[in-house]
């Protein structure tokens, strides 16, 4: 063979290698191009399932309102539990003195010393947070209630208190409670984070007055209430237009002024004022109208830490919304290699919190920093593309944007079962003011609204979108700092014998 016949083979050769190697890297870009069209896929399907238009939002509106008549009608008739707290009055202003307050909601309490003056004036206030051992949340009930018992004997005696049993105690405990009293209530059913079995039906005020006394304390429970009531006296206090008051952190759930005249159930509960304050615990609401998706957490019932559904409130409040979008990121995971080779951490339960949620949402530098730095130090997923940064944005988005769009949508079914939305019970899609206008304050605590500014802006956003400019422009949603906790003491002071108090 010729030098000539050699160099046409050799070339041939050369050829046939660079055909092979370029099929190889176009079929390798189209099994690249595959596996992330199959991820796009994921998030456009989820997108698709957490859509919420303003038509629907107004018929979940409508649906909530009907549960809302049905719970206050009677027992077991309702998704929502209409609970009746025994609060028929209201901070006004006058209340004057010291008083303490305890606040159980979450996995930290808080310890409060309130010191009141005439015309609604808060003289001084003192706030002490303490973190909750995990054993403690699954342990006994003596147990936790030692500790926080504990805790206020402390705070005292660092606040130089002396004759604590002639001051009124507050205690906000955010869980569903069945009301005997103003100050004593049943434990319903734990939830979030807790499940101390034994705890279930316990008069949870008769559980911390047996630990304060255990710690030698003469101090009683003069209010029990829960976190939504708290803020709304706070809101009260402040401002008599407060119509409702509404949670959205950890947790979520409402609470509003209802007339006695519209609860038809009875539980011995209803006094001779015409006003009853109504604990609505929409965290149970179940509505058709909102579509479930995969990756909903009532929806995985073998990944749910408590066992049963709360789908509303795990569709808003902040210990969930980060375990979704670690869903969805599982979903991708599984589908594609956006994440690469090494991704076992994402099938961790609650690995990813809500305010790495926010931040990744909030996260505004062109190359999406704060993206790369959440998930790799959080999910330990390094080097991740743009494009697949940009991608994990679009999710937090999803999962904000509806849980701020059905708040918004429950905050109107409140003001639709009072008669603040515009229309006629609900009973007409076209809100015009009847009359003369009524101012209606919301007063709204937790962190998801007050720290997470996307989500507030969507949620102001769809509570405008759903009731027009005409009717919102006599809504106010009005932030209480510190509510749940403040307005314990503000009703220990408002059902204090005396409503005058000294440490």
């Amino acid at each position: 063979m010729g030098r000539a016949q050699w160099l046409s083979l050799a070339a041939g050769c050369v050829a046939a290698v660079t055909c092979a190697v370029a099929a190889a890297l176009v079929s390798r870009r189209a099994a690249a191009r595959c596996r992330w069209n199959r991820a796009v896929e994921v998030v456009r399907e989820f997108e698709e399932g957490c859509a919420t238009p303003t038509e629907r939002l107004q018929r979940v509106v409508n649906s909530l309102a009907v549960e809302m008549f049905a719970g206050l009608a009677s027992e077991g008739a309702s998704k929502v539990r209409m609970l009746l707290t025994c609060v028929d009055e209201l901070p006004d202003g006058s209340e004057e003195g010291i008083y303490y307050a305890i606040d159980l909601g979450g996995t930290s309490f808080r310890v409060m010393k309130l010191e009141l003056g005439p015309g609604s004036m808060v003289i001084n206030k003192k706030v002490e947070h303490q973190p909750i051992p995990e054993e403690l949340t699954k342990g006994t009930s003596e147990d936790l209630f030692n500790l926080i018992a504990s805790a206020l004997k402390n705070f005292i005696e660092r606040e130089g208190g002396k004759d604590e049993g002639r001051a009124a105690l507050g205690f906000t405990f955010s869980f569903p409670v069945r009301q005997i009293s103003i100050s004593s209530g049943s434990l319903i059913r734990w939830t979030k984070e807790f499940s101390i079995e034994e705890a279930v039906g316990k008069d949870v005020a008769q559980c911390l007055n047996e630990a304060l006394v255990r710690n030698g304390l003469n101090m009683q429970v003069t209010a029990l209430v829960n976190n939504a009531v708290g803020t709304l006296a706070m809101g009260h206090y402040y401002d008599e237009d407060t119509v409702a008051a509404v949670i959205i952190g950890a947790g979520t759930n409402a609470s509003y002024i209802e007339r006695s005249a519209a609860i038809t159930k009875c539980q011995g509960l209803l006094t001779n004022s015409d006003l009853t304050v109504v604990n609505v615990e929409w965290g149970s609401f179940r509505s058709p109208q909102i579509p479930l998706t995969p990756y909903d957490i009532c929806f995985n019932v073998e990944k749910n830490r408590n066992h049963y559904d709360q789908a509303f409130e795990k569709m808003i409040s902040g210990v969930y919304l980060g375990e979704i979008a670690r869903l969805v990121f599982q979903g991708m995971a599984q589908e594609s290699d956006v994440f690469g080779p090494s991704v076992d951490i994402i099938s961790t339960p609650f690995i990813f919190s809500t305010p790495c949620l926010a931040a990744i949402r909030e996260d505004d530098s062109p190359d999406l920093r704060v993206v790369a730095r959440v998930l790799e130090e959080q999910l330990k997923i390094q080097d991740v593309p743009l494009k697949t940064r940009r991608l994990v944005v679009r999710i937090c988005d999803i999962v904000t944007r509806r849980a701020a769009r059905l708040a918004a949508a429950g905050i109107v079914a409140v003001l639709q079962k009072i008669g603040r939305d515009g229309t006629l019970c609900g009973t007409s899609m076209v809100r015009k003011l009847r009359g003369e206008p009524k101012r209606s304050v919301v007063a709204i605590e937790g962190g998801l609204y007050q720290g997470y500014s996307t989500f507030r802006e969507y949620l102001n956003e769809a509570v405008d979108e759903i009731l027009g400019d005409e009717i919102a422009s006599t809504v106010s949603l009005r932030v209480m700092e510190e509510g749940s906790g403040i307005g314990a003491a503000l009703l220990a002071a408002s059902y204090s014998s005396t409503k005058q108090n000294y440490a």
